[in-house]
């Protein structure tokens, strides 16, 4: 195995490398980091999450730059603040003993005239995410125009959270001469059309088959309903003793409300969301890198950047909306040569959501048992065992409390002291699993998981569809279509259901009981998207026989591209409209139309 200081750094980065206590470069740092030094072709680079890729495109771009000339001569760009911030504190310890090499990270929550002034003070290397970039390079306090290195990190997550117009403004304002690095842990479709399109024939290095997920992680499921989903959930975390784990939740309210429960359970436990201000993610995030917070509950967004090498689990309470999403969420344990564990909580209806996954990460999931109560405190009791064993007692600081312990705890025998100091630091335990159900029979046994959808969602009768008058084609993703909701001020609790994005119009669920806020909001806001108005009705779900959603439509109103505003119930004025008879593309009646 190679070491750094084969890799052809000067003496400077070695030294803040061995600092560091880097030794030998991961497999995607031996590849990458010889080529971006000693060529000028693009490269696209694939390597999964934990693998080092920040030092992999950072350290040759600190060892290239002329840090004599203070214009902004690389550009890196990230998908959220955190790590972007992780981005910049790298940098600016590999190039702590280049004193003239300047780095400013840039991103939004954070006061832009601060910025601005870092800016202007000068910084060959600029690390930022895309919305705050963009921001400043109108204001033309950020210029690229010297640009040699632009860096796209986590380029599949940058499109997943809709950031591909910004990512086009940038590479526009970038010079054609500059050289592409564009590192990613998967590879969709999106991702190779932007190395197509902006990139002149990358070299590709990587360090694993693409999409793949790491050799270190084993993938397990287990089976739950809705019911159990958070009882199996705490299950899993006493069963290890040791766990020290991320938590994986779809939406902030469900985060919230999942730490607080492990919280009530005695855990050390907090939440990470869009919700808490920076000064309060960092303050979380601090305290979970230094162990103080055992499992952080977070959202898929709010989880980015976070850089710990020892997690013992990943825990998807839910699956991610984008299937892709996953192998971001397994790569956060199974770091730095670690072995670690992805678990997941699926009821009945979602089990088959594992086999494009298993595709994807050419792996497949192990079904695994709930634990029962008796596992759980026969774990716990051996491990409070094997603390006593390994525990070092101080004699010193004992010493003249002894001789009134042992007079105290004369009449017992050995084995009665044995039983009270178990019985005191385990009945808590033995208190609650005791006559514990299986919850395995629970999951097996619950048909239909009624109350809940397909992706543990509320039921559909919790929600209410809605349509909008935007699709793909005004450039809407559900990304930008859960900002543009949430840019109404409804109420920052409510929940969004499903979405489905179509060529000219959209749908979209939301808690029934936000319904008549969610009319009101955007008819009293009057919002614009890319220049067009926006308009929301209330769809109406076409019913079989008088009850339940009719199968061959997913519950879905059925309209069409040339009429869209037929087929609803109600609008923002809440007048009632018929639902009409419709043709297919086919010009044959619809199967609702041919059974009549």
């Amino acid at each position: 195995m190679s070491k750094f200081a084969d890799l052809g750094l000067k003496e400077p980065i070695n030294k803040a490398l061995v600092d560091l206590g880097y030794e030998s470069p991961t497999v995607i740092q031996e590849k990458a980091i010889p080529q971006i030094l000693s060529s000028s072709e693009d490269l696209k680079a694939f390597a999964q999450t934990g693998t080092g890729k920040t030092a992999a495109f950072s350290l040759p771009i600190v060892e290239l730059a002329d840090d004599k000339d203070k214009t902004s001569q690389a550009i890196i760009l990230s998908p959220t603040r955190e790590l972007a911030v992780q981005i910049g504190k790298n940098i600016e310890d590999f190039s702590k003993y280049l004193p003239d090499l300047k780095v400013v990270t840039v991103y939004g929550g954070a006061n832009i005239e601060q910025q601005i002034k870092q800016l202007k003070r000068g910084a060959q290397i600029v690390v930022g995410t895309p919305g705050r970039t963009v921001d400043l390079i109108r204001r033309r306090a950020l210029k690229l125009g010297n640009i040699k290195w632009l860096v796209l990190d986590e380029a599949d997550e940058m499109l997943n959270m809709g950031f591909k117009d910004e990512l086009d403004k940038v590479l526009e304002a970038t010079p054609d001469t500059k050289q592409t690095l564009l590192f990613s842990a998967t590879f969709p479709r999106e991702v190779e059309a932007i190395a197509k399109n902006y990139m002149n024939n990358p070299v590709e290095v990587t360090s694993g088959q693409k999409n793949q997920g790491s050799d270190n992680v084993t993938h397990q499921y287990y089976l739950v309903s809705e019911r159990s989903r958070y009882p199996a959930l705490k299950r899993i975390a006493d069963v290890n003793p040791d766990i020290y784990a991320i938590v994986f939740c779809r939406t902030r309210r469900e985060t919230q409300e999942v730490a607080d429960k492990l919280i009530q359970d005695g855990y050390n436990a907090d939440s990470l969301h869009g919700d808490l201000s920076q000064a309060q993610r960092d303050s979380v995030m601090e305290k979970f890198r230094k162990k103080n917070i055992q499992m952080l509950v977070a959202t898929d967004v709010a989880a980015r950047g976070l850089d710990v090498d020892n997690l013992t689990h990943v825990i998807n309470h839910k699956l991610p909306d984008q299937i892709e999403n996953y192998n971001h969420r397994s790569g956060r344990t199974g770091r730095a040569g670690n072995k670690g564990i992805s678990v997941v909580l699926v009821n009945r209806k979602e089990r088959g959501k594992l086999n494009p996954i298993e595709r994807i990460l050419k792996k497949k999931f192990i079904e695994t048992s709930i634990p029962t109560g008796k596992e759980i405190c026969e774990k716990q009791l051996f491990h409070l065992i094997d603390k006593i064993e390994k525990s070092e007692v101080n004699t010193s600081e004992i010493d003249t409390y002894l001789p009134n312990i042992y007079d105290k705890l004369k009449d017992f025998s050995r084995e009665e002291l044995i039983q009270k100091f178990v019985s005191l630091e385990f009945n808590s335990f033995l208190s609650y699993y005791e006559n514990a159900p299986d919850l395995n029979n629970m999951a097996s046994n619950d048909r239909g998981e009624r109350g809940r959808g397909r992706s543990g969602r509320m039921a559909s009768e919790d929600m209410t569809r809605f349509f909008i008058n935007l699709g793909r084609k005004d450039r809407l993703n559900p990304a930008k279509l859960m900002g543009l909701i949430n840019e109404q001020g409804i109420n920052n609790k409510v929940e969004i259901g499903a979405i489905d994005i179509l060529d000219t119009f959209s749908f979209f669920e939301i808690d029934k009981n936000f319904e008549s806020d969610t009319l009101d909001a955007f008819s009293a806001n009057s919002p614009e998207f890319n220049g067009r108005r926006v308009n929301i009705e209330i769809t109406k779900t076409e019913r079989k026989g008088g009850g339940g959603r009719r199968r061959g439509g997913s519950g879905r109103s059925r309209r069409s591209d040339d009429n869209p505003s037929k087929g609803f119930g109600r609008t923002r004025n809440n007048k009632k409209k018929p639902f009409p008879k419709k043709e297919n593309s086919k010009g044959r009646d619809s199967r609702r139309s041919r059974r009549r």
